[in-house]
């Protein structure tokens, strides 16, 4: 009985962990698409940031690529933070 239990609650762990996965992954390409967008509309303000935000934006695809969807996600928020950034900031 014991056995079966346990068997069951694993079975029903691995099952709700498997669509965190998913989401990761669907918030990463999500957000890789919305840093597209923004970095084709960036105003040349600052090469230094522009630079930055393809760096970030490039790194996010060589994580996502290589399966690590939580450093895509996280790399992918600070350079559409820093996009956001740029694009207020009145040009010279």
């Amino acid at each position: 009985m014991k056995r079966t239990t346990l068997a069951g609650l694993f079975i029903a762990a691995a099952m709700l962990a498997s669509p965190v996965f998913a989401a990761d992954n669907n918030l990463c390409t999500s957000k890789l698409q919305e840093l597209k967008g923004k970095v084709n509309a960036l105003p040349a303000n600052s090469a230094n940031t522009t630079m930055e935000i393809k760096r970030l934006m490039s790194s996010a695809e060589a994580s996502q690529a290589s399966g690590d969807d939580k450093k895509c996600v996280t790399e992918a928020t600070q350079a559409l933070a820093l996009a956001d950034r740029q694009s207020t900031q009145p040009n010279p």
